[in-house]
């Protein structure tokens, strides 16, 4: 009887743990996410000042080119640099399904949370110190022209604009020079390692990135067997883009998605090639987990007013 019950202790303990894992993919707005929207907004009149301390959320960035194939981008670049900046110990990144439930509640369009007015308010609704928004616009001669400010959420003033410019094509090398300007405003210190590991791209597919950022636009509408088409379009691209198996696999543990689908034998087969979410460590999990109020491990910034 006692190995009986050691036996479904150990399995419970294997399924949490898997299910903990999956969720780091981070893509599906729980209903637990909008309670917490929710909430927050009620209790807003209650927040005297910015909780998170070394806490940085990076809003969706607005769409100026006049092009309506370009709005998945907005959505998209703000994926990519929360993915990165995710990785840098002791700066805490605002999740973007948080973003996404706050701007459901809110009832605002993806730009809406950027607007001169509302930004200050919603890094504080998401407990930011520091606020991260932008434009996406037309260039010339370049195609694309993308500009972001950073913002003291407490102060209301800006800590410095980042800007980059090129092609569609050219869309991961732009998202990498915004990234490394934000990190020399902020002045966070890098190692050569840390260095070389954020230089590697999301993807060099735009083909594959557009895909991807379909699919978290259709997960973000609850068109969750239309999400895991587009995740196996962009690994079909792109066996190694970021995020997009996690992404699939954690549809697939909510049980929002068949598991004996063809994206079922996707993940298998690409297993052994990428790192799917079941190879995360336990860190990792708990990472995701975290609301922007815990309270980060120190990192060496250093700014300056």
């Amino acid at each position: 009887m006692k190995f009986k019950h050691l036996n479904i202790l150990l399995c419970s303990l294997l399924v949490c743990g898997r299910l903990a894992s999956f969720a780091w993919g981070g893509q599906v707005v729980t209903d637990d996410t909008r309670l917490w929207a929710r909430k927050a907004i009620q209790e807003e009149k209650a927040i005297e000042s910015v909780k998170g301390k070394n806490t940085l959320a990076i809003l969706y960035f607005q769409n100026k080119t006049g092009r309506p194939d370009l709005d998945v981008v907005q959505k998209g670049l703000t994926l990519m640099l929360i993915t990165d900046l995710s990785t840098l110990e002791g700066l805490q990144i605002v999740e973007r399904t948080r973003l996404q439930a706050l701007t459901e509640e809110m009832g605002l369009g993806t730009s809406g949370l950027a607007a001169p007015g509302t930004a200050p308010r919603v890094g504080k609704l998401l407990g930011a110190e520091w606020l991260m928004g932008g434009d996406i616009m037309s260039g010339k001669p370049v195609e694309l022209r993308i500009q972001s400010d950073l913002l003291d959420v407490l102060s209301s003033s800006s800590l410095g604009q980042q800007t980059a410019e090129g092609g569609l094509a050219d869309l991961f090398r732009m998202e990498k020079d915004l990234l490394f300007e934000i990190i020399k405003v902020l002045k966070i210190k890098l190692t050569p390692e840390q260095q070389a590991a954020l230089r590697k791209p999301c993807s060099t597919s735009d083909k594959a990135l557009m895909a991807f950022f379909q699919g978290i636009n259709a997960s973000d509408q609850g068109d969750y067997e239309g999400a895991a088409e587009l995740y196996e379009k962009a690994l079909k691209n792109d066996p190694g883009i970021c995020e997009a198996a996690p992404a699939l696999k954690e549809l697939q543990v909510l049980g929002l998605v068949s598991v004996k689908s063809k994206s079922g034998e996707l993940l298998r087969s690409l297993k052994d090639r990428t790192s799917l979410t079941d190879q995360l460590s336990t860190e990792d999990s708990e990472k995701r987990e975290k609301g922007p109020e815990t309270t980060p491990s120190p990192v060496s910034i250093d700014l300056q007013f």
